[in-house]
């Protein structure tokens, strides 16, 4: 898939000219119309796909993970570099949450360096598992802002945290020559092939991801896989199966930190969204009950037939691959996996000890 090109680029005039994330896109979208003007909510309505609005971050960027007290949740924390994302995922929870289709980045990052400096400072005996890839696609925009070229260097000289860089695409040109010290762990979400040929209409098939994840492997990073959301349908062992073969005939086992498998979920003022973007779509016509946490769920029986598939496959060609589930009860946990963690805080510390110690 060619990479993301805006057509218009709308900077807000709180941002220096001279700022290194405002001179990188401006530099490698050169045909974009440029527009300085102030950003609010009336603004963004207008906006479409087709729009980059590059703006200045009011508040925090680090965040804890929006998860639940029903599920075990193995506590993430959050670096919000921007939101929204171009590939046109047909089950992309950003649909139910944000209400335009604008795509933003936030430009002030020496705000974020700062704010990271302050909490590393304050709690030195602390391990900070961070990742950028809640709200958006943590590499899409790489191409123009080239913010791994900041972020993985300083992860890098950090004593007391990792960072994990999630995506579908192959924009890893950049993280090449990086310095990284084995700080930064570069991780892709996979599915079978039929689910990202229908529903992840602007991501580069399985075998394209694979083969970025090898190259980076080669340059010596951590690398991780998100199995999440797994979508069922008829054939489905067969093809997740697969891509399971694919993932382990490309990458050394040795080099993944973990793996997490989740299945698909949504909220319930997402359906509408689907089935009025996406007609094709048939994802959200199986039998679903509304979960603990508000959102639509598989029955937990066939969740269960599901993680233990996978896991049984995982397992048969790498035994020593770290697992977790995302978002699911301590039962469905010893169902699936034959184990459970005691409570959030355990799960978080097996994760912090692989991001730590891999």
């Amino acid at each position: 898939m060619p990479p993301y090109l805006p057509k218009r680029i709308i900077i807000s005039p709180q941002l220096s000219s001279s700022s290194p994330l405002v001179e990188s896109i401006l530099r490698h979208a050169p045909c974009a119309q440029v527009e300085y003007r102030k950003i609010d909510q009336d603004c963004l309505h207008l906006l479409t796909a087709d729009d980059l609005v590059v703006t200045r971050h009011q508040g925090s960027f680090y965040k804890p993970c929006p998860g639940t007290q029903h599920y075990l949740c193995c506590q993430y924390k959050i670096l919000h570099i921007g939101a929204n994302c171009p590939l046109s995922c047909t089950y992309c929870i950003l649909q139910a949450y944000l209400d335009h289709p604008a795509l933003i980045v936030h430009a002030n990052v020496e705000e974020m360096l700062s704010e990271l400096d302050e909490l590393f400072f304050r709690f030195p005996s602390s391990f900070f598992r961070i990742g950028t890839g809640e709200l958006t696609d943590s590499l899409v925009l790489d191409h123009l802002t080239g913010l791994s070229t900041i972020l993985v260097p300083y992860f890098a000289a950090q004593k007391n945290a990792c960072l994990e860089l999630k995506t579908k695409t192959t924009n890893v040109g950049h993280l090449k020559d990086l310095d990284h010290r084995g700080k930064t762990i570069v991780a892709w979400s996979l599915n079978s092939a039929s689910v990202v040929c229908r529903e992840e209409l602007g991501a580069p098939s399985v075998e394209e991801r694979l083969l970025a994840a090898r190259a980076c492997q080669e340059w010596g990073y951590r690398l991780a896989f998100h199995f999440d959301p797994i979508i069922y349908y008829p054939g489905w062992e067969k093809e997740y199966q697969e891509t399971i073969e694919q993932l382990f005939s490309t990458i050394k086992s040795s080099r993944i930190a973990w793996i997490s498998l989740g299945c698909f979920r949504y909220l319930p003022r997402l359906k509408p969204i689907i089935q009025e973007k996406f007609h094709h779509s048939r994802i959200i016509y199986e039998e679903f009950i509304q979960g603990l946490d508000g959102k639509m769920r598989y029955l937990e029986i066939l969740r269960q037939q599901i993680y233990a598939n996978m896991v049984r496959w995982i397992r048969q060609r790498a035994p020593e691959c770290f697992l977790y589930l995302c978002m699911e009860s301590p039962k469905v946990w010893r169902n699936s996996l034959g184990f459970a963690p005691a409570s959030n805080q355990e799960l978080q510390s097996w994760l912090d000890q692989r991001g730590r110690n891999f």
